[in-house]
């Protein structure tokens, strides 16, 4: 397993490793001009005394040979002519050109400066051992060396302190993601990562909760789907096990025989309706907005009046409407609203007259369905929204959930639908269609 080291130990880790680049930068730069400027100092000084001993030649070249342990120092004249040496102190330098040279004498290494003796006309080196600028050099290099080690001492240090104050939003905001605080975006840390992390993770959270919630939900849908299937079912299909038991276990006459297998005709279609209409009351209330697009609802209209006139020979149905008025909406719930309409007004009020009526309302749509048949007593309008309750004057056959779909429907479209007179003298179904846009 790889070792895990805490974001404050890796800011004082880049702290130290960029300080250590840059002291080494610069401390090689330093060295070179130490170096330098060391032996410039030198070459100085030497130049210092070639001046004095030039100005003294005569003198000095009388007591050269008496100055001086070999190794110390050396000073050297020679003719200018023939390079012969006049006078030099124990340790003898090489003939040399004008200027500072470093030259090796007995494998010992000078700086030497010659300069010429007008006087006489001849040349004065004057050298020192190149150990003794190589010491004092060597001295500072070891002291740049201490103050670059301190400096990223220091550095490190204070990458650890300012680094754990740098690192403090991002902790804190480790440990609210650790309790699901559900807060984490609004607070601002002054830190810009940090705060971006701080809403990728609030938006991360939120995500993972809506999912949570559709998730939810949809356990909830399924449950009730269940719970209302069996409740819904239990009745007919008991109805069609008697039956079943009566054709099996009896012996019947042919007319008795076919009244028993139209019930249980009749009866098989009214589970098939019920299930079939409570998939769609599960499939609306998994709906999301993501499911809404822009729709044309007279067009819906127009689709379910075609079709309805050849389900139902005889009926007229209208359409009234001015279409290309899009609004955000699910067309396979418009067309529910729409079908189930047509149907309730046909099976239960025995309507032979429909007519779909589409008007706009401010920023709103209202879908109007009105039918000739014979109503929905005033006191039943609300009830007959609710799930498994039919009117008096209702058929059998229905799930009882038709008007249910209808009133889902509406919910989903931020509208409400509610029963009425309608001129034609059966029933009036209205819509609103809310427009979030508007």
């Amino acid at each position: 397993m790889p070792h895990r080291f805490s974001l404050r130990a890796r800011v004082a880790a880049a702290t130290a490793l960029g300080t250590t680049v840059v002291v080494g930068v610069l401390g090689v730069l330093v060295a070179i001009e130490i170096d330098r400027n060391n032996l410039a100092q030198l070459d100085r000084r030497l130049d210092t005394a070639a001046q004095v001993l030039v100005a003294n030649a005569g003198t000095a070249g009388l007591f050269l040979p008496a100055l001086g342990d070999a190794g110390a120092f050396a000073v050297t004249i020679r003719a200018e002519k023939d390079g012969h040496v006049r006078s030099s102190t124990p340790t003898q330098l090489p003939e040399l050109d004008l200027g500072a040279h470093t030259v090796t004498v007995g494998d010992v290494p000078y700086r030497a400066v010659t300069a010429p003796v007008e006087a006489t006309r001849g040349r004065l080196s004057v050298a020192v051992p190149y150990a003794e600028a190589q010491d004092v050099t060597t001295a500072q290099h070891r002291q740049l060396a201490v103050a670059g080690l301190c400096a990223i001492a220091v550095a490190t240090g204070l990458g650890w302190v300012f680094g754990g104050r740098a690192v403090r939003p991002l902790v804190d905001l480790t440990g609210r993601i650790a309790f699901r605080d559900p807060d984490l975006a609004p607070r601002r840390s002054g830190v810009r990562e940090a705060d971006e992390l701080a809403a990728a993770a609030g938006a991360m959270l939120a995500d993972v909760a809506y999912a949570q919630a559709a998730t939810d939900a949809a356990l909830a849908t399924a449950r009730d789907f269940a719970a209302a299937a069996a409740h819904e079912l239990r009745t007919p299909l008991t109805a069609m096990r008697t039956d079943l038991e009566v054709l099996s276990t009896h012996d019947l006459a042919a007319a008795d025989r076919t009244e028993i297998l139209g019930d249980l005709v009749r009866t098989q279609g009214r589970v098939e309706s019920t299930l079939d209409d409570l998939e769609r009351l599960a499939r609306g209330d998994l709906s999301s907005t993501d499911d809404f697009v822009d729709t044309d609802p007279v067009e819906i209209c127009d689709a379910a009046a075609a079709e309805a006139r050849g389900r139902y020979p005889g009926l007229t149905v209208e359409v009234d409407g001015e279409p290309g008025r899009l609004v955000p909406a699910l067309p396979g719930g418009l067309r529910l609203v729409v079908d189930n309409a047509i149907a309730n007004a046909v099976r239960h009020g025995g309507a032979r007259h429909v007519r779909l009526t589409v008007t706009p309302d401010g920023p709103d749509t209202v879908l109007t369905v009105d039918d000739d048949g014979t109503g929905v007593p005033a006191e039943e309008r609300e009830v007959v929204f609710e799930r498994f309750r039919r009117g008096t004057g209702a058929s059998r056959t229905g799930s009882g959930l038709g008007l249910t779909l209808v009133a889902q429907q509406a919910a989903l479209h931020g509208g409400t639908a509610r029963l009425e007179d309608s001129p034609l003298g059966g029933a009036r179904l209205t819509v609103r269609i809310a427009n979030p846009q508007g």
